[in-house]
């Protein structure tokens, strides 16, 4: 989860395999130039990422080590209470399953486990190893957490085996946003929820704009401090084409999701999806 945005205001506005040689290089092939060779065109909505996947996987390889620290430096320390939103927003009790897709080092998937408390069970996937290995030393004291490596478009499970899924700051990153979709409602039951929390562009326009020029300049700053600064100025580039709020909820219904909403979080740069799998 690599982001940037303004601390949230008291009120909330309602509504990643493979491998290349050099990820952060700008030379053919690395993911900066991807994206901003393959960027969509003003006014239309990409349908996945047109970066190669091995160049994503291999830039999320290399900044594990730097990555929760970024993120709270980026977000101004706002990342866990996006997170604590979207695990309110699961409606999980204890005892009950969730599945974190995407999920990084593991935060979001480590809040879930507290959620559902001993009895119950959270499997958190991604296809950055560094990323789990991380994640899995982090959280080994929570016997109901466990992390595998695996694909977001075709998860390693049974049809319908969890309450819930999430996917936070990871669907930028898949190459088909419905199909993402189709798979977390596939291993959701009926009546569980599908909940995905990712960067937006913020509106009015004008603040859409300030929001974008400053992402571009002080992501690739945060990430220079830390020896990444062209990986983060591939996360700035991945919003470039990105669908709004009101598209992701329609892509959302496409894949089969119904009571979709969303709520605007960070001065309205964050954007929180919620969808229900329906009965039958």
């Amino acid at each position: 989860m690599a982001v940037l945005a303004p601390p949230d205001r008291p009120r909330a506005e309602p509504g990643h395999p493979g491998r290349d040689d050099d990820p952060g290089a700008p030379s053919a092939g690395g993911p900066q130039e991807a994206v901003q060779g393959d960027a969509a065109a003003p006014g239309s909505a990409r349908t996945g990422n047109t970066v190669p996947s091995p160049a994503v996987t291999t830039m999320f390889d290399e900044i594990a080590p730097v990555y929760d620290r970024v993120n709270t430096l980026l977000t101004f320390g706002a990342d866990g209470r996006w997170r604590r939103a979207a695990v309110r927003a699961a409606e999980l009790g204890p005892g009950d399953a969730a599945i974190d897709v995407a999920c990084g080092t593991g935060k979001l998937a480590a809040e879930l486990a507290e959620r559902v408390g001993p009895f119950g069970r959270v499997l958190g996937i991604d296809l950055s190893e560094p990323m789990i290995a991380r994640g899995s030393e982090a959280f080994r004291d929570l016997v109901q957490l466990e992390f595998r490596c695996a694909n977001a478009l075709a998860l390693p499970v049974a049809d319908g085996q969890y309450d819930a899924a999430t996917i936070a700051f990871g669907l930028r990153n898949l190459t088909d946003f419905e199909a993402g979709f189709r798979e977390l409602r596939r291993v959701v039951r009926p009546g569980g929820r599908v909940v995905c929390l990712e960067l937006t562009t913020p509106r009015p326009r004008w603040w859409g704009r300030a929001f974008l020029a400053l992402f571009g300049r002080v992501a690739p700053l945060a990430g220079s401090l830390a020896g990444r600064a062209a990986a983060y100025r591939y996360l700035r580039s991945s919003l470039d084409g990105f669908p709004d709020p009101d598209s992701l909820s329609r892509t959302m219904q496409n894949a089969g999701l119904v009571d979709v909403s969303v709520r605007r979080l960070g001065l309205g740069s964050i954007a929180l999806h919620v969808g229900v799998v329906p009965a039958g």
